[in-house]
């Protein structure tokens, strides 16, 4: 990564930006270095979190998108996105009942995202509830 920066701010945002951009590429293994570098750096940023979750999700680490969508939610629980997000990979590692949990909620604070209801839907239609 060449010299360090001197200022927390600015690596940290390097770091943020360089694993977004990875990220919006699709170049999501690529995405985790540095996206698991500045939420090891800043726990405590919930953007940093909900994008390394994307990450983590996108290469199939279910149970590690739930560890990041968790910290998101517990921090911002109207957050509906992490709510949307933090479903699916519940349904993945096959907690189906925590996961209809988290996905009534995203649908509920965001009723116009049709999306949101469709797996909301689907998961009760496999589940019989």
């Amino acid at each position: 990564m060449g010299s360090e920066p001197t200022d927390r701010g600015d690596s940290l945002y390097t770091l943020y930006r360089r694993g977004m951009e990875l990220l919006e590429e699709g170049d999501f293994e690529h995405a985790k270095g540095p996206l698991e570098q500045a939420a090891r750096a800043a726990p405590e940023k919930s953007s940093v979190r909900e994008a390394l979750g994307r990450v983590y999700f996108r290469t199939h680490d279910y149970e590690g998108a739930v560890e990041e969508f968790e910290a998101v939610v517990e921090t911002h629980p109207v957050n509906d996105y992490a709510h949307f997000c933090l479903g699916r990979a519940l349904t993945k590692t096959g907690q189906r009942a925590r996961a209809r949990h988290h996905l009534a909620l995203a649908s509920n604070l965001r009723p116009e995202r049709r999306d949101y209801r469709m797996y909301r839907e689907r998961l009760a239609a496999i589940s019989g509830h």
